[in-house]
């Protein structure tokens, strides 16, 4: 048995006759927290807790409120819950103590109100009982004051804590001015009891949120794009303030609720070598327009300067600049072209040129990401256009992919691939078929035939010829374009089913995948060599394979369901760093990055 932390010194005008009233009540409300018919919904109490004994007798009633008051008879109460056996029946007994000041009673009467307010079994009700229960186990008494040897309030060491990780929150990538507000800047002077009681709750509410950004970010991410569909991470906020109320370093239950990714802690490694200075800063390159031999720019000797040439007079873009182009691209796995364009730039600000902003934009995306995985999964990281297959920590494929173009952007989101489809029919979303085939159907009914493509309206095929196309919706019928040689999706499409109807798959058009820039998709990722990706995606399935995928080629459509279902994560990271700590930068495609900065405000 726990006991409970040492109650503060009562408010200044508690009386005796006065606490011992309050005691009575609080003895016969405990018993009444413990339910004897467990079809009832809410305890008329203010604190409201629910337990439920089923198949309790009167025999069983009289027991617990027996054991009711003798709990309470303790000098010091056990923990807020306890699981005890009456009449060979386990029950789960709450014990709250009762309030011995003004201010614990004013705490107690506000966590009550939150508690009852809230609709039972939801996450707020949930929260609203934890930390009903973590303050009820210690008085209600106040978590982050104490008195002074003069009797004023000060911070608790629990309080001071917490102020020092505030302080240097900028260290996480937070903002320290988000929880140093002015309403917990000091400790209320004197002994009102209400100024008191909005310290504490201003002062939980500082540290529930600070949790909350390390844990999910404090940004939402559709504020920066509809094109994030992720579900924010929630803390449990009554846990952690338990936690910390029950004698937690602070500290270490920051940590606790923090991603346990390896980027992610790697780019805050990086951020602390920003904040100390031993990060060197080299030169940044801007955007801007291509740069290719015999072409000049006012970037030029910020490239020279960047690969180590020497300096020259004018602003050509010349032979040796494009060699060394050339070089550090065959460095990096981009296209050696030797000409300048965002991929290039992008990795020449990679590393150590790497900037503070883009850190804190990438840490935050980070606390927006799932905190699994998969111990086998699959990320497709949007700017990087590439694709990776990890079975834990080890990559045991990677390959380039085609992604949407900034006006039909690829979505970030997380799913899990269920079927594999080969041979299979393109369905053409309905803003293909509205946007551009539809004009092109007015002036050459043919254009279906001519594509390998079918009308339908239901499931039966219509003829398109015969439809009278300036007078008729083409949102009337749908399109499907059937499997073969031609098909926009290859000869294989890797299904995650989902709202934005987007997917992995084959194509056709095999040349863009030698470019370094590659966004020319209408939203779906395409795969630069699919079966060699389906013989490493189907690792663990031991009757399909690579080959045995395409022994099915044919001019039927078939489905493979694999045994286990493969996490499969859409992801946007404009940085991304190596095992050894190297920072790699990646081009903001969709400008995702830039809009995210201006959000943070840093």
């Amino acid at each position: 048995m726990r006991p409970d932390p040492a109650p503060a010194r009562p408010v200044a005008g508690t009386s005796q006759a006065l606490l011992t009233k309050t005691r009575a009540i609080v003895s016969v409300k405990i018993c009444a927290l413990i339910e004897i018919n467990p079809h009832l919904r809410r305890v008329p109490a203010p604190a409201a807790p629910r337990n439920v004994v089923v198949g309790a007798s009167m025999k069983t009633l009289s027991a617990c409120l027996l054991a009711g008051f003798a709990i309470l008879a303790l000098p010091q109460a056990a923990s807020a819950q306890q699981v005890a056996m009456i009449d060979g029946t386990e029950v789960t007994r709450v014990v709250i103590a009762p309030p011995k000041s003004d201010l614990a009673g004013i705490i107690r009467t506000a966590l009550a109100e939150d508690y009852n307010a809230a609709p039972r079994d939801t996450r707020a009700w949930r929260e609203a009982q934890k930390l009903y229960f973590s303050y009820g186990e210690r008085g209600f008494e106040p978590l982050w004051l104490t008195e002074s040897p003069t009797g004023a309030p000060v911070f608790s060491p629990t309080a001071e804590a917490v102020v020092a990780a505030f302080r240097a929150a900028d260290r996480q990538g937070l903002r320290p001015s988000d929880y140093l507000t002015d309403a917990i800047a000091t400790p209320p002077a004197g002994a009102d009891a209400d100024a008191l009681a909005a310290f504490e709750t201003a002062f939980s509410a500082a540290v529930v949120r600070y949790a909350q950004h390390l844990h999910g970010g404090r940004i939402d991410p559709t504020s920066v794009s509809g094109y994030f569909d992720l579900q924010p991470r929630r803390i449990d906020a009554a846990d952690v303030l338990s936690r910390i109320s029950s004698g937690e370093d602070p500290e270490t239950v920051f940590a606790s609720v923090e991603p346990t990714h390896r980027e992610y802690r790697q780019l805050k490694d990086a951020l602390a070598r920003y904040l100390d200075g031993s990060m060197d800063r080299q030169v940044t390159i801007p955007e801007g327009p291509l740069l290719r031999v015999g072409m000049s720019d006012p970037r030029v000797p910020a490239l020279r300067e960047r690969l180590s040439l020497p300096a020259a007079s004018d602003t050509l873009y010349d032979q040796a600049l494009s060699d060394a182009v050339l070089a550090f691209q065959e460095s990096l796995g981009l296209q050696p072209d030797g000409v300048t364009g965002p991929a290039t730039v992008a990795a020449l600000n990679g590393g150590t040129a790497t900037r503070k902003e883009d850190i804190l934009a990438n840490i935050e995306r980070w606390r927006w990401a799932p905190g699994e995985f998969g111990d086998f999964h699959v990320q497709v990281n949007i700017p990087e256009f590439r694709l990776a297959i990890r079975s834990g920590d080890e990559v045991t494929y990677e390959t380039r992919v085609v992604v949407g173009t900034p006006k039909n952007q690829t979505p970030v989101f997380s799913d899990m691939i269920r079927h594999l489809v080969v041979n299979p029919y393109w369905n053409v979303p309905t803003s293909i078929a509205r946007d551009e085939i539809g004009p092109r159907l007015i002036s050459n009914p043919g254009y279906l035939a001519s594509q390998n493509m079918e009308l339908l309206y239901g499931s039966q095929v219509i003829n398109a010829s015969s439809v009278n196309w300036s007078a008729t919706s083409i949102n009337t019928f749908r399109i499907r374009q059937r499997p073969g040689a031609g098909n926009a999706l290859g000869q294989i499409k890797f299904l995650f089913p989902n709202k934005h109807d987007v997917y992995l798959h084959d194509t056709p058009s095999k040349a863009l995948f030698s470019r370094s820039f590659r966004a020319y998709s209408h939203g779906c990722v395409r795969v630069q060599d699919p079966f060699a990706f389906a013989d490493a995606l189907m690792a663990n399935e031991p009757r399909i394979s690579g080959a045995s995928l395409q022994g099915m080629f044919g001019p039927s459509e078939r489905w493979v369901n694999p045994e286990t279902r493969i996490p499969v994560h859409l992801t946007y990271f404009t940085l991304r760093v190596d095992e050894d700590g190297t920072i790699r930068s990646y081009g903001d495609v969709y400008g995702h990055n830039a809009r995210l900065i201006e959000l943070m405000g840093v």
